[in-house]
């Protein structure tokens, strides 16, 4: 049998203890290898909800340290959301604002991401965060800390400087992967495109969804469905018998979120008429190609003409200082950009 000192002893130890913080410390997932695993959930989010990518993303860095905290490791949850009334799904118990409170508990990060757009977009109190663009990121984060989304005072000053500092804009951006990875090049002063040098890769999806880049072309018909682009914007002709219900369906949304996409009550149960124009993504801004501006004909209202220029309500009645409930007059005028 063999006998060591206590020095021999403490001295193994210490190296065992070394090396285990060693070891976390390589398999600590950086900021960037969290980005770049995940962006391409947050873009495809942010075309079918209209949640800023760069939101979504910078979130995901804070709730869950890139990846790294314990949460996020025990049970995939990356946004920090916790049970819920009405949550029937795993759980898991984890001390944060008080101890051993409730989050949900996900197999999958992928999941994760999915649930926290449908909690943002199922959950009333969030509602008014839709009424803004999915490029202003700095309406979003203080929509989020005014919602009560986290308790921390200065959570809408974090997201933004994640957001900043990480140049998470570039994603809410058209094509914004590529701005990204042009970014990226010019950083590191690489010539070769980032994503063929990348190690990390793109996750797969756990359910079934379009793939919207199936049908995002200038015209196309998908399911018995033609697509159709205006002012940069995807949309389908109702047909006769056509509910909001069967659209969702067919291009993977909600019916909540495809109503919101076509500025009508969530909560409203009338259905699209035949010919009338449903859009499949959230509206620009404002109008992206010739022209600058409308001459109103009769029986036109700011709804009808937001939904012919593609262009959201509100954002149309604030370039002309005008109510969305306000009336037209033929021959007005009307500002599109």
């Amino acid at each position: 049998m063999i006998f060591l000192s206590k020095r021999t002893i403490s001295l193994f130890i210490m190296a065992l203890t070394l090396f285990a913080i060693e070891a976390s410390a390589q398999s600590r997932q950086t900021k960037e290898e969290y980005i770049d695993k995940y962006k391409h959930i947050a873009i495809d989010h942010m075309e079918r909800y209209g949640i800023p990518a760069s939101i979504t993303l910078a979130q995901g860095i804070l709730e869950s340290d890139s990846g790294n905290s314990n949460l996020a490791r025990s049970s995939n949850n990356h946004f920090g959301i916790k049970c819920k009334k009405g949550w029937k799904g795993d759980k898991v118990y984890h001390t944060d604002d008080a101890p051993d409170e409730c989050f949900r508990k996900y197999d999958t990060v992928e999941e994760s991401y999915q649930d926290h757009a449908d909690f943002l977009d199922q959950s009333p109190r969030y509602d008014s965060l839709f009424a803004y663009s999915s490029s202003d990121y700095h309406s979003w984060a203080r929509g989020l800390k005014a919602a009560g989304y986290a308790t921390a005072p200065d959570y809408a000053q974090r997201l933004t400087k994640i957001i900043e500092d990480n140049k998470l804009y570039l994603f809410d951006e058209d094509n914004g992967s590529a701005l990204y990875a042009a970014h990226l090049r010019a950083e590191k002063s690489v010539t070769d495109d980032f994503a063929e040098k990348s190690s990390v890769d793109i996750p797969t999806t756990t359910e079934a969804r379009v793939d919207p880049n199936n049908y995002r072309v200038p015209e196309r018909t998908y399911n018995g469905y033609s697509v159709f682009v205006n002012n940069r914007t995807h949309f389908v002709i109702a047909r006769d018998g056509d509910t909001f219900s069967r659209i969702a369906s067919t291009f993977a949304l909600t019916e909540r979120t495809l109503r919101k996409y076509n500025e009508i009550n969530p909560k409203s149960t009338a259905n699209p008429i035949e010919g009338e124009l449903i859009y499949i993504e959230q509206k620009q801004a404002k109008w992206l190609g010739d022209g600058n501006s409308h001459t109103v004909t009769d029986g036109e209202t700011l709804t009808s003409v937001a939904q012919e220029y593609g262009i959201r309500l509100k954002k149309l009645a604030k370039m002309n200082r005008m109510r969305i409930t306000d009336n037209l007059q033929a021959g007005q005028t009307l500002k599109l950009k």
